[in-house]
């Protein structure tokens, strides 16, 4: 790849933030927010300014988003590893996790545990605040002997993370063939291939049931669509953890898992994105 786009979004939105990590949905190579109205987001050449151009419509449609306008560059390409890697840093998720890439240094307080995660073009740095909810709901509802189903895992971190906190078997997968090397990558560098089952499907070609613990950080709208496959994945009592949600997603959510059969245990909120957990009937 030669070449590649910047393009950038002029923007008029109450929250110029979320709009940029809305934006990650589309998996640029990079997001650069240059001030409180305008953003640039950097893709490669094939990419089509229609895509963001629908999606930055939908967030005007939700409410998220008052105006916006594109101007598309074509650019000699950069080194985008070298890029990625100056915005990579340590990241203390909770009292217990560290999350860190391999060519960052972090020596661990006693009783930390470490999870050296490259994300590559998965979703999954320990950056964003959805990652950083579910891994503090692992945290606190993971239990020794547990099976943990990962749906959506990306860079294979929440898996990992279960099983760093005693989950026996924890199957994780994605409909994104980058998450399935990356996932590989990641289990090896933290003693976890035996343990994590990284697989490239869709949530209907899953034949196993009867998971202790649902890990699900997606979106509103698959969550919505895939309510009653998620619930179907726990055993009775099992846990469901949810994320990918703002903060006005919550009632949307909670009624329709509820009506699937589940209880509401608890809402974290973190900024102005949420974790769901629920308990299965």
């Amino acid at each position: 790849m030669n070449l590649y786009k910047e393009i950038e979004v002029k923007l008029i939105a109450e929250n110029p933030s979320l709009v940029s990590d809305l934006l990650w949905e589309l998996e640029p190579l990079g997001i650069e927010e240059i001030s409180t109205s305008v953003l640039k987001c950097y893709f490669p050449e094939e990419f089509n300014l229609s895509s963001i151009e629908n999606y930055l419509k939908e967030l005007q449609s939700d409410k998220m988003l008052e105006s916006f306008t594109l101007t598309e560059t074509v650019l000699q390409n950069k080194n985008w590893n070298e890029e990625w890697e100056k915005t990579i840093n340590v990241i203390k998720v909770s009292d217990t996790f560290v999350i860190k890439p391999t060519f960052r240094e972090y020596t661990p307080n006693p009783g930390e545990i470490v999870l050296t995660i490259d994300p590559k073009m998965s979703f999954g740095t320990g950056e964003h605040q959805t990652t950083k909810l579910m891994i503090r709901a692992i945290e606190k509802y993971c239990k020794s002997d547990y099976t943990v189903l990962d749906i959506g895992t990306g860079t294979g971190i929440l898996a990992i993370a279960a099983v760093k906190m005693g989950a026996n078997k924890a199957i994780a997968f994605d409909n994104d063939p980058w998450c399935l090397e990356n996932g590989i990558e990641n289990c090896e560098l933290n003693n976890a291939a035996g343990l994590v089952d990284i697989r490239t499907a869709e949530l209907s070609e899953i034949p196993e049931i009867d998971f202790d613990i649902v890990i699900a950080n997606i979106q509103r709208n698959p969550l919505l669509a895939l309510c009653s496959e998620v619930v179907g994945k726990a055993k009775s009592k099992g846990v469901v953890l949810l994320s990918g949600l703002l903060v006005e997603d919550e009632s949307i959510i909670i009624e329709k898992y509820l009506a699937s059969g589940t209880k509401h245990i608890e809402t974290v909120i973190l900024d102005e994105w949420i974790s769901v957990v629920l308990i299965k009937d």
